[in-house]
């Protein structure tokens, strides 16, 4: 293998994977790159992962992006959690909040404490001690510096793109309009050369980024890398996705609603809402699933339903040889718990915090890999907690799940808890631990046992205890302003 020093980065494919990457490579790199992005206006992007997690205030804290601009240039809204509607059983619901609940000691979480309590009969509902949570029920929400909460946003993922394209392009990345036609490799070492587009031009690099969606022209069409198919874990294969008119207060949550055969998102921007139903055409047919999807969408729709098709999975390698894939060319994890344009950005801070020196290091290439599948493998594992714990009895597509063999990874996770109430997180799993806590409890899992510190606390100990965190929360919750009201101030102090 020859020596490669990386001074032209070429990206492959805009939308939020492309523009977040051109611009965070653009602006934060360190040493002079020049980065070239080709995208074709004739090919769409998926641009439904219109509901992101916490991580996503990283990369824009990063690329300096205000908040108030942010909002205003997204049609955004603030996120404190998802509500779970009917994923249980029919009927019940709960939310899996961005905060932390309640109080912990050096050696276990409030949870082992609020099983203590409910033991004693002392304790209120989990979600009582947690103030994201009961924030997002009451529909109220401030960024401030006295009561920081845990947040993220419902975005037009679009719109945000197109912001990244600014913010790229100011810093001297360039944009080449076009279709890729052909990848050309080095007969010595097999790495890419250039791309060659249907108008004749050739486009040469020297490290390559996949953004080319599920299509992952470079990554599999010219790498031949390889796909680890996840889908009998995620047996959902289909979805369809539709915007439409918002007449309610955006609520500062996404809502995830449990169907017969699969569920449905409602995300609330500014100006409308987006909509879909995640399912499998195993259990059901695509016109039938269309139809349940707007009998329940309960605003004007604005678009015609989109069809969408995927196979859960990841790529074998994520970099391989000079090239890496991005979004949705590195695979696909349902939207469940809005990890999308969180996966975008964490495959690039991995690439800003290992970029080539000079050349492209084996030991780095590894590196990335690992980490990355890593990553994806937990992500995996929540969201197919999610599914096995349902209590929907008589759906054969629940029934399936819920019966399914699980990674060994999820059943250690599963094992531990339920015997301990015990919840390791592992530096690389994204979600925390109280993240796994409400899933587990909010889906039924009742743990048999709770750490021994807990015991230390008398009766009249524990009730001081729980009633002070109850005060605090509610006190906080009380002097936020409502969530609707907060995102028009807000966007009135935005400087474009």
């Amino acid at each position: 293998m020859k020596q490669r020093t990386v001074n032209n980065v070429v990206i492959a494919g805009g939308g939020t994977a492309g523009w977040m990457a051109a611009a965070a490579l653009s602006r934060l790199v360190g040493r002079k790159i020049n980065v070239t992005l080709v995208e074709s206006e004739e090919i769409g992007t998926v641009g439904v992962g219109e509901a992101t997690i916490p991580t996503i205030l990283t990369i824009n804290r990063l690329l300096q992006i205000p908040e108030p601009d942010f909002i205003k240039l997204t049609s955004g809204t603030f996120k404190l959690g998802i509500r779970f509607e009917n994923w249980r059983k029919q009927g019940e619901d709960y939310i899996h909040s961005f905060g932390d609940t309640g109080k912990g000691s050096w050696a276990a979480g409030f949870h082992h404490f609020w099983l203590r309590a409910k033991e004693m009969g002392l304790a209120e509902e989990y979600g009582e001690y947690c103030t994201e949570l009961k924030a997002a029920e009451a529909e109220r929400f401030a960024i401030t510096s006295q009561n920081k909460l845990n947040y993220a946003y419902h975005l037009d993922a679009t719109k945000y793109g197109m912001y990244l394209r600014r913010l790229a392009e100011s810093s001297g990345a360039t944009r080449i309009e076009g279709k890729i036609k052909r990848v050309e490799t080095s007969s010595e070492d097999g790495f890419i050369e250039a791309l060659h587009l249907e108008d004749g031009q050739r486009i040469e690099g020297d490290l390559f980024i996949d953004c080319t969606g599920f299509r992952a022209l470079l990554s599999e069409g010219a790498l031949a890398t390889g796909f680890d198919d996840w889908s009998h874990w995620l047996p959902a294969n289909r979805a369809w996705a539709v915007q439409s008119e918002l007449k309610e207060h955006p609520k500062p949550y996404t809502r995830a609603i449990a169907h017969k055969v699969g569920w449905q998102w409602r995300i609330p921007l500014q100006h409308r809402a987006g909509n879909g139903l995640v399912y499998s055409n195993e259990f059901m047919d695509d016109d039938t699933a269309r139809e349940l999807l707007l009998s329940n969408v309960p605003d004007k729709p604005l678009t015609e339903p989109r069809p969408i098709k995927f196979v859960t999975g990841q790529r074998k390698q994520y970099w391989n040889k000079n090239c890496i894939a991005i979004g949705l060319s590195s695979g696909f994890i349902e939207p469940l718990e809005s990890t999308s344009i969180h996966f975008i950005q964490n495959g690039i801070m991995w690439l800003l915090l290992m970029f080539p020196d000079a050349c492209i290091e084996p030991s780095t290439v590894n590196e990335y890999n690992r980490t990355m599948r890593s990553e994806a493998e937990h992500i995996r594992d929540f969201i197919v907690l999610h599914y096995t714990l349902n209590q929907r009895h008589g759906d054969p597509f629940w029934d399936y799940c819920r019966n399914m063999d699980l990674p060994d990874s999820l059943k250690h996770r599963m094992e531990l808890f339920e015997r301990s109430a015990r919840v390791f997180k592992p530096q690389d799993d994204v979600f925390a631990e109280n993240s796994w806590v409400q899933v587990m409890m909010g889906q039924g899992m009742e743990p048999q046992g709770y750490h021994n510190i807990a015991q230390a606390m008398s009766e009249s100990q524990m009730t001081a205890f729980l009633k002070g965190i109850q005060h605090e929360v509610a006190q906080t919750v009380a002097k936020l302003p409502e969530h609707g009201a907060f995102v028009k101030t807000l966007v009135q102090h935005a400087r474009v």
